[in-house]
């Protein structure tokens, strides 16, 4: 990790660990939090604007922040990490979440146990995550905000 602002592991780069990313992650998505109680008030159970105009950040940060390991990418940029992998989706405000390891790493075996887990931790937190299957039977989530 280096020094310098908090960036989200979306899944697409180099592996990051330690009690200072821990740390990071945890102030991170506290922060997330008090933005929603903020805006929303106590309640605070759906995702805030700034998550809404930002989904592939605020997902990765609630699934980092929910221990969940993100996938990660070598120098060359092969997949050398089992985990999840956040990008943009097809339409705006909706993230795809899918389950990325090395080739021959078991990924696809664990995807759909895994993008189970992915899915409880987004829907406790006012997330609507749905799975779908692609080419090659896929499988990944739309995870878009409820309401």
């Amino acid at each position: 990790m280096t020094d310098g602002p908090f960036e989200v592991a979306t899944g697409d780069e180099a592996p990051r660990s330690g009690t200072g990313r821990e740390a990071a992650v945890r102030t991170a998505f506290e922060g997330l939090l008090n933005i929603r109680r903020v805006l929303d008030g106590p309640d605070a159970s759906t995702p805030a604007q700034w998550e809404r105009l930002q989904p592939v950040r605020a997902v990765s940060l609630a699934l980092e922040a929910a221990g969940i390991a993100p996938s990660a990418v070598d120098a060359a940029g092969r997949r050398c990490a089992t985990g999840y992998r956040v990008g943009a989706a097809d339409r705006p405000s909706v993230a795809r979440v899918e389950w990325l390891g090395p080739p021959g790493g078991g990924a696809a075996y664990t995807a759909t146990e895994s993008l189970q887990r992915c899915a409880e931790v987004l829907r406790r937190l006012g997330w609507v995550a749905l799975e779908y299957r692609g080419p090659r039977r896929h499988h990944y989530l739309e995870v878009e905000p409820a309401g």
